[in-house]
């Protein structure tokens, strides 16, 4: 038998399945379209994506020479923030959904915060205000969709981050499917009560977003539903969302466990145990996971909004290579930076300054600069956004990592763990399996349905594939990222 995962991504929809060591033994995967609407806008169909996801696991167990019979269950993880509202009856989208990136919630976000600025929910939710946040932007689709506001108050209409648009669908859809999130998720959107766990009246009030439309807050590992279509009788056994998910499949099971995922943007996330821990350093409190009725477990979070979106950006708008991996080779031309630093500020910046004002910005560009300093600057900026980062979770926590378990499609990037390592000054691991988000929830599901006994079964299946060692010295480490952050300042108050 084996278990199934079913990953909602920000640029595509996956299905992995693996067995009980932990081992991919069949993978399908399908893009879906980026929409731009104008400067700052980012949003996805539904519909492609809900398509998308129904069809990635009829081919990957097609692929693996699987049937429905072979699998004990499924996990669902997904990109967080990104928000759908869509009716009860038809289950059609009232809108696209906005995606985490979006920043159109910007005069919203200053209007919410009034007086008390950024941190107004940050006791009940552990979270600025912010664009990146799922409730303001369901508060933006209720004042700008015609008629939609009604009939959210009459619960005509249902809101959900894409676990629950998906999970909705997979288990029946209008007829009988079932509207509940999990506990990571929930915590995303700026409504949930971190100590209580549930929608907080004051938060739903202040913010506007009435209760009809929320889904039920459920743990990260439970049986929620039996899926349809090409998941018919398999039950849907796990959610977490897709940062969150990568912790678990890295079995950091202990608090100071440590993670960093490099995706289309790059989250670091430490496991603080049972206790919430805030911030006062531009971090995420955010929940870790809650496995079935155990207490739930927390985190801090350092969340950036571009890194593999970068190198996106350098194919696609630039035409400066033909693929994301011919970043690394054009970066190997060049001996460093030539003091070139870019910061992508593309969607404002978010952990440790959440700056919505932000744009970004090439600096240090001389005559001497080529391409080749650009791609390295390119991926230095994930390096040193995620120095600053560490450095604000060593500061809340005060826990200094020994070393830093990475995943993610970036960590292929040879030249970018070895500049990862060198920023921040201990060593990167690399496990076997580097798809941990998908693992963690196939790990979520697991264990709700008896595939897996516990940790000690998780964390038997982790192995290091590859580390890198710090080289650099420290005192070019440091002027470095001295002038790293000189370059940082020359972003704000832009937009």
């Amino acid at each position: 038998m084996y278990i199934g995962a079913l990953d909602q991504g920000t640029t595509s929809t996956r299905f992995m399945i693996f067995d009980h060591g932990g081992s991919v033994v069949g993978i399908a995967q399908e893009e879906h379209e980026q929409i731009f609407p104008q400067p700052g806008w980012v949003e996805h169909d539904p519909e492609e994506i809900r398509a998308r996801s129904f069809s990635v696991v009829e081919s990957g167990l097609a692929a693996a020479g699987l049937t429905t019979a072979d699998l004990t269950a499924i996990g669902i993880t997904n990109q967080r923030e990104t928000t759908v509202m869509w009716d009860r009856v038809t289950g059609e989208p009232v809108h696209n959904a906005i995606v985490w990136q979006d920043v159109r919630t910007a005069d919203l976000v200053d209007e919410l915060g009034g007086t008390e600025g950024q941190d107004r929910f940050r006791n009940k939710t552990g979270l600025p205000l912010a664009t990146y946040f799922a409730g303001p932007k369901i508060r933006w689709m209720l004042d700008h969709v015609d008629g939609l506001a009604a009939r959210a108050e009459s619960g005509d209409v249902l809101f959900g981050t894409m676990d629950s648009f998906v999970l909705w669908h997979l288990t029946g859809g209008p007829d009988g499917g079932v509207h509940v999130t999990d506990v990571t998720n929930a915590s995303r959107t700026l409504l949930m009560d971190l100590a209580t766990l549930d929608w907080d009246d004051d938060l739903l009030d202040s913010i506007g977003v009435p209760r009809a439309v929320l889904p039920e807050i459920r743990s990260s590992s439970e049986v929620y539903a039996e899926g349809i279509g090409p998941a018919s009788g398999v039950p849907i056994a796990g959610i977490l969302g897709d940062q969150q998910a990568a912790l678990f499949g890295q079995a950091c099971y202990d608090p100071g466990d440590a993670k960093n995922t490099y995706g289309t943007g790059c989250f670091m996330l430490l496991n603080t145990g049972e206790e919430l821990v805030p911030s006062a350093s531009g971090l995420l409190t955010t929940v870790a996971y809650r496995l079935g009725e155990a207490p739930a477990v927390y985190a801090l979070e350092g969340s950036i909004a571009i890194a593999g979106a970068l190198v996106q950006w350098l194919r696609d708008n630039l035409g400066m290579i033909a693929s994301a991996a011919e970043v690394e080779t054009l970066a190997r031309t060049v001996e460093d930076n030539g003091g070139v630093y870019f910061v992508p500020a593309f969607s404002g910046l978010f952990a440790p300054y959440w700056r919505s004002d932000a744009r970004g910005v090439i600096a240090g560009l001389t005559r001497y600069a080529t391409s080749g300093h650009l791609a390295r600057a390119v991926l230095e900026a994930t390096a040193w956004q995620t120095r600053e980062v560490l450095d604000a979770m060593r500061t809340d926590s005060g826990v200094d990592l020994t070393s830093l378990k990475v995943d993610g499609g970036m960590v292929e990037n040879d030249l970018l763990m070895q500049i990862q390592a060198d920023v921040i000054g201990v060593p990167v691991i690399r496990p076997q399996v580097s798809e941990t988000t998908a693992l963690g929830a196939a790990y979520a599901a697991g264990l709700a349905t008896g595939f897996w006994e516990g940790f000690d079964d998780l964390r038997a299946n982790w192995n290091e594939d590859r580390r890198w060692d710090p080289v650099i010295d420290p005192s070019r480490r440091e002027s470095e990222y001295a002038a790293w952050k000189k370059a940082v300042t020359r972003t704000f108050d832009w937009a």
